[in-house]
């Protein structure tokens, strides 16, 4: 049998997707139910417990394949976005409605009831959420299940924003947070993912899969004093970005935040640390 990655293949000793039948090996097949995501966020965690460690989140409108949904609410799938496989909270989702039209163009947004921002909202959708809108009202855009979005917060599917860095740059402060990839909290490879996806380029979820995905590889030795904006410095287990020359921004433990700081200053704490730059990748 091929070895697959376990975070990106929906198999298990006792179940597994239908289209791996003779590919992995499991005591079951099933072929799958596609749902969305119709909360804000959707955390996706490696064990259906509300205790267990975040991987990633799912976020509002993006679509999934749900093979098994257990008697404690937890149901057991793959994100289309990229691939990511976990157990999200069953409640979390909903049969597919009308195909989303617009996104999250703001860190955050709020869905309201009716056509009054005095009104509570329902719902706070981050940036990347994906709506589908039926009519605009009064600055208000009105999704197909009737929730009312300010306009200027959202943009359609194929608009796309022209520089990644900036989306990036947007989150500073944002507090660090493992699996996290909202404005409520997020990691490296997180804010990577969401500010490159905002400008319709595709990355996977984690740094050692975007590390081989992104780019093209620059010397390390040759980049420093050289580098680009939109360059991707990486350490095993951490992705920063590149702003300038002398600076990056990147979400981290040392910070707890989304931080923009001096690249040589980075650079030599996370060695101190014990952590050496495995790569520069260059887009």
């Amino acid at each position: 049998m091929t070895d697959f990655d376990p975070r990106l293949t929906p198999a298990r000793p006792d179940l597994a997707a239908g289209h791996l039948r003779g590919k992995v090996e499991a005591a079951h097949f099933v072929e799958g139910e596609r749902y969305e995501v119709i909360d804000a966020r959707a955390p996706v965690r490696r064990a259906p417990a509300p205790d267990a460690g975040l991987e990633t989140e799912a976020l509002m409108g993006e679509a999934v394949t749900i093979y098994e949904t257990n008697e404690e609410g937890f149901a057991w799938g793959q994100l289309e976005s990229d691939g990511y496989v976990g157990w999200l909270p069953a409640n979390a989702l909903g049969r597919p409605g009308p195909a989303p039209t617009h996104r999250v163009a703001a860190l955050r947004t709020l869905i309201f009831p009716g056509p009054s921002i005095r009104l509570p909202p329902l719902a706070a959708p981050s940036l990347g959420a994906r709506l589908a809108i039926v009519r605009e009202q009064d600055r208000l855009a009105v999704t197909a299940a009737g929730g009312f979005v300010p306009a200027n917060h959202l943009v359609p599917l194929e608009s796309f924003e022209k520089d990644f860095v900036a989306v990036a740059e947007r989150f500073r402060g944002v507090p660090y947070l493992w699996g996290g990839k909202t404005s409520l909290g997020l990691d490296c490879s997180g804010l990577l993912q969401v500010a490159l996806e905002a400008c319709g380029i595709p990355a996977p979820r984690d740094t050692d899969l975007q590390e081989r995905a992104l780019g093209a590889a620059i010397a390390p030795e040759a980049a420093f004093g050289n580098l680009r904006r939109g360059d991707l410095l990486f350490w095993p287990g951490h992705v920063a970005i590149a702003r300038d020359r002398d600076t990056l921004v990147h979400a981290n433990a040392f910070h707890m935040t989304v931080a923009i700081e001096p690249t040589a200053e980075a650079v030599a704490r996370i060695h101190a640390s014990g952590s050496e730059l495995s790569s520069v990748r260059r887009l």
